[in-house]
C-alpha cells in the first residue's frame, strides 16, 4: 500500500515537472516571438492561439512586460518629429468668438489671448457685426500695456472680407475696417486656415475655460450678472494663476518679467496694473 502510494506520488512528480518544461518552453516561444518579429500584442496572440487556445491576452501581457518587452522598440521614420513652438515676444494675440446666454437672451464673447504671456482679455457684446470686431479690437489695444504686433483671427466677416473678394483690382483701395485699425498701429493680421479651427487652439481653449467657469455651472438672470463675474474671472487668471507654461508664473507676473527685459515693447510701466485689466 505504501509503495503504490510512493509510486504515484514519483509518477505525478515527473509528469508535473514535464508540464512545467513544457509551459517554461511555450513562455520562452512567446518571447521569442515578440522579440523577433517584434509584432504588436494582438498579432502576437493570434499568432499563439492557433497553438495555445487557452493564452489570453492579460496573460500574454503579463508575460511580456514580467520580460522587459511589453514595449515595442522605436524604429526611426515611423513617427514625424514634432516641430517646436515657434516662440513670438509678447504682443501676439489670438483673437475669438463664442456664444454664451443668459435668462435675458444670448451675448458674443469676444475672447484675446497672448500666446506668449497668457495674459487673457474679453468683453461681452449684443451682436457680432464688423463694428463689434473694431470696439473689442479697440478696447484691446487701449487695455494691454504693451504694443499688439500681431493678431491671429479667423476668416469670419468680421475680421475680413470673404475670400473671393480679397483679390481683384477693388480689393487694393478697398481695405477692411478691422485690417486699418491694424495697419494704423502696426500690427500684422494673420488668418488661420480654412477648416482648421485648431490653429487657434489656444483661444478656442481660453473659450471654454471661461464657459466652464460661468455659464456652465451658473445660472445669470441677467446679462450684468455675467459680465460682474467674467470680469471677477479674468482679474483672478491674470493676477492669481499660476501657470505651469509659464514656470509657475501668473500671467501679470510673466508680463512685469517681460518689463524688465524688454522695456521698448511697452507703453507704459505695467507696475502699477491693479485687478480690473478687463473694466
Amino acid at each position: 500500500m505504501e509503495e503504490a502510494r510512493l509510486r504515484r506520488r514519483r509518477s505525478d512528480g515527473a509528469e508535473g515537472a514535464a508540464l512545467h518544461r513544457t509551459d517554461a518552453g511555450r513562455r520562452g516561444d512567446r518571447r521569442r516571438l515578440r522579440k523577433h518579429t517584434l509584432l504588436p500584442l494582438d498579432d502576437c496572440l493570434y499568432a499563439l492561439q492557433a497553438t495555445i487556445p487557452h493564452l489570453t491576452r492579460s496573460s500574454l501581457h503579463r508575460l511580456f512586460k514580467r520580460h522587459d518587452i511589453s514595449k515595442l522598440p522605436q524604429i526611426e521614420g515611423d513617427k514625424k518629429p514634432k516641430k517646436a513652438f515657434k516662440i513670438y515676444p509678447i504682443g501676439y494675440f489670438h483673437i475669438d468668438i463664442a456664444e454664451v446666454n443668459t435668462e435675458e437672451g444670448r451675448l458674443y464673447l469676444f475672447v484675446a489671448i497672448d500666446r506668449t504671456s497668457k495674459l487673457a482679455f474679453a468683453r461681452l457684446y449684443d451682436t457680432m457685426i464688423r463694428q463689434t470686431a473694431l470696439d473689442f479690437l479697440a478696447a484691446l489695444i487701449a487695455t494691454v500695456p504693451y504694443k499688439i504686433h500681431t493678431v491671429l483671427t479667423d476668416n469670419g466677416i468680421q475680421f475680413a472680407e470673404l475670400p473671393k473678394n480679397r483679390s481683384g483690382p477693388t480689393a487694393r483701395y478697398r481695405l477692411h475696417p478691422f485690417d486699418r485699425i491694424c495697419r494704423e498701429h502696426g500690427i500684422e493680421h494673420r488668418f488661420t486656415k480654412p477648416n482648421h479651427p485648431w490653429t487657434n487652439g489656444q483661444v478656442e481653449r481660453m473659450n471654454r475655460t471661461i464657459k466652464e467657469a460661468t455659464v456652465r455651472r451658473y445660472h445669470y438672470d441677467t446679462h450684468d450678472q455675467l459680465k460682474a463675474h467674467l470680469a471677477a474671472f479674468l482679474d483672478a487668471y491674470n493676477f492669481a494663476k499660476r501657470l505651469k507654461t509659464l514656470h509657475g508664473l501668473t500671467p501679470y507676473e510673466h508680463v512685469v518679467a517681460a518689463w524688465t527685459k524688454e522695456p521698448d515693447r511697452f507703453r507704459y510701466d505695467p507696475t502699477h496694473l491693479t485687478a480690473g485689466l478687463n473694466n
